[in-house]
């Protein structure tokens, strides 16, 4: 908690905000909090934090779209989770439809030997946005990899299309039984039991006892608790589609050359020599600090 000077501090302009505010701002948005819990937390007002999101996901974009370039990552695993903006697809208006509102995917790609995202999108499930997905994830990587995806659909034609044959790709199709008649399987969100997973070879020579995708589905996990906006049944849900991705991209910057993974000691970006040192939220403001100084230029 701040003292009351510290919290009088945060009403003035933005650019009054010291680096520490910013850094522990930035680590409460990556924690799970909401920005009206973080507001009553330090003391900053709604505006600035929403300004801070604004210009943090936009600097931490830029600098990943340049910095995750050429990476040695061999194993590959693809995956999709879900969210909504504003209101479920179901309940959007007929007029609002196409305008950012509704049902929403996060694609993602993990390393299954460093954990690092390489690549993310954030759009619709369907072929244009797989393709546009797996073409930026080829142009990160420095070297033959071998994929795994899920049995979706779209990935059959975006993975060719994307790497051609320089590629070892394998789907994990998962098999699903019928709904049981038990209470348990009419409650929400309760899946219908899985019976079995079968891996297919699609392209080249994939090693059949890497096809998983374990991490993928572990990553979905660590999104829906560190970014307040993925928690089902409640009204934390974005409002506005360009917030929804900031968010992301501050999450996901944080998760790359931050947070130490519990299993590497490391970073994930350590691990794959994306840098040589340890992180903290404070170069995360620094990298924030260095946008704006350009895009004052």
């Amino acid at each position: 908690m701040l003292d009351a000077k510290h919290k009088r501090s945060y009403r003035y302009d933005m650019n009054r905000l010291t680096t520490e505010q910013r850094a522990q701002i930035l680590g409460l948005m990556v924690e799970g909090m909401a920005i009206r819990a973080i507001s009553r937390m330090t003391g900053a007002s709604k505006n600035t934090i929403a300004k801070l999101l604004l210009d943090a996901g936009r600097a931490c974009s830029d600098f990943q779209d340049r910095a995750l370039r050429e990476l040695p990552c061999k194993v590959l695993q693809l995956d999709e989770i879900w969210s909504f903006v504003g209101a479920k697809e179901k309940n959007v208006p007929a007029e609002r439809k196409g305008l950012g509102i509704g049902d929403v995917w996060t694609w993602t790609a993990i390393c299954s030997d460093t954990k690092l995202i390489p690549s993310w999108f954030v759009g619709n499930r369907n072929i244009e946005h797989a393709s546009a997905f797996v073409l930026d994830l080829k142009g990160r990587l420095g070297n033959r990899v071998q994929i795994t995806s899920d049995g979706h659909k779209p990935y059959l034609k975006a993975v060719p299309a994307a790497f051609g044959d320089d590629v070892d790709y394998a789907m994990l199709v998962k098999i699903y039984g019928h709904p049981t008649n038990s209470p348990e399987a009419h409650r929400r969100y309760s899946p219908t039991p899985c019976l079995g997973a079968k891996r297919q070879a699609m392209i080249g020579n994939p090693d059949m006892s890497k096809v998983s995708t374990s991490h993928a589905e572990r990553m979905n996990l660590n999104i829906r608790m560190g970014l307040r906006r993925f928690t089902r049944l409640t009204n934390a849900f974005s409002k506005k589609m360009e917030n929804h991705t900031h968010a992301l991209s501050i999450y996901f910057m944080f998760y790359n050359f931050v947070r130490i993974h519990q299993t590497l000691r490391v970073t994930p970006a350590m691990a794959a020599g994306v840098t040589d040192k340890l992180w903290s939220l404070t170069d995360m403001v620094a990298v924030l600090e260095d946008w704006e100084s350009a895009q004052a230029r």
